[in-house]
């Protein structure tokens, strides 16, 4: 009998989903029978790219943006009892899965409460550090002290200097339980011929997502070319509608999203890190908008723009002018980095 192991990722835009596209597909290749639990859009995606595997919905943590993000850290301590809430009635939920499942072990994707005791528990995060202005050192430690109790911790990343994460994923006197497993992509790069000028790519948490969408619609429209806009939205059926020069789509299953991203030139989206990945993955060049407010994704479009490699601004300054920037960047590359799937699913071999 095949054994099986719960995958659960966070639902907070896509990436924590799609990242562990690839984990779900290298499980099945190692014989092994996934469980996939989530909420919200991350489960209707996974459903729709695992149709054949049992999906299970966890308690959803209902966390959502501020519209301003100078009032992003406040609201997030605001919403903290509920996500205090939502994180004991994911514990619940999950010790009823394994049960029921017979789960014989767990890999959580930034689910803090997916865990169960005397089976093998992995978490998997790229942030080591979490960036939250002056209360960094505090949310980092919490997080650690979070980590601390699975088996091993995956980071999507290297250990070497040339990296995609920086001081998030990378801490010199820690002592966790860590891996380091490469970049995670559910991409593969293909030679076609480009044929789209511009790839918007939406996502995110509400009312931030909207807030993008609203403003890229209105400037993409001055484009001069092929412009396709993915909203990020999942829905039961995929649509496609046409405005001005844009071709703008609800949402993309990973292989037609695949073929849209290589044969694009320049890719604009937030700068998450699961993008980040994607996007290095497929050598693409881009132009990066963090979520406002949002610590991680500032960083990273800083350290990006700093080293010449992708341009960002704020959302309130994008115009279509500062797309022009993008010729003076290199670009993202890929990491050459081979992922042994079955040396990490060993943990889950152990009787």
């Amino acid at each position: 009998m095949k054994k099986r192991i719960l995958v659960a990722p966070l639902n907070w835009g896509f990436g924590h989903a799609t990242r562990c596209i690839p984990i779900v597909n290298a499980l099945i290749a190692c014989d092994f029978e996934p469980i996939i639990a989530s909420d919200g859009a991350a489960l209707t995606l996974l459903q729709k790219e695992f149709p054949e595997l049992t999906c299970v919905e966890l308690p959803s943590y209902n966390i959502t943006y501020s519209k301003n993000g100078k009032h992003f850290k406040i609201k997030m301590i605001k919403d903290s009892p509920k996500l205090i809430k939502a994180i004991k009635s994911e514990k619940r939920a999950t010790k009823l899965i394994v049960n029921k499942y017979g789960i014989d072990g767990i890999i959580s994707d930034n689910r803090l409460g997916v865990y169960k005791k005397n089976i093998p528990n992995v978490f998997i995060t790229h942030q080591l550090n979490v960036l939250s202005g002056m209360t960094t050192w505090f949310s980092s430690k919490m997080h650690q002290r979070i980590i601390r109790k699975y088996d091993v911790c995956w980071i999507p990343d290297t250990d070497m200097k040339h990296n995609l994460s920086g001081k998030l994923g990378h801490v010199n006197t820690l002592k966790l339980p860590i891996k380091y497993i490469g970049p995670l992509s559910r991409f593969e790069k293909k030679s076609n011929i480009i044929i789209i000028d511009y790839l918007v790519l939406l996502s995110g948490p509400e009312p931030q997502r909207t807030l993008l969408e609203e403003t890229l619609l209105k400037e993409m429209k001055k484009v001069k070319g092929q412009v396709v806009v993915v909203r990020g939205v999942m829905e039961k059926e995929h649509k496609v509608e046409r405005e001005a020069n844009m071709l703008i789509h609800n949402f993309m299953t990973s292989k037609v999203l695949e073929k849209t991203i290589n044969t694009s030139k320049v890719v604009i989206s937030r700068s998450g890190y699961t993008t980040i990945m994607d996007l290095a993955k497929l050598n693409k060049e881009a132009f990066f908008i963090p979520t406002p407010g949002q610590f991680e994704q500032m960083y990273l479009a800083k350290r990006l723009r700093k080293e010449k490699i992708v341009p960002s601004c704020y959302q309130h300054e994008f115009t279509i002018d500062r797309l022009n920037e993008v010729s003076a960047y290199k670009g993202l590359k890929s990491i050459d980095f081979h992922t042994d799937f079955k040396a990490l699913f060993s943990l889950f071999e152990s009787e």
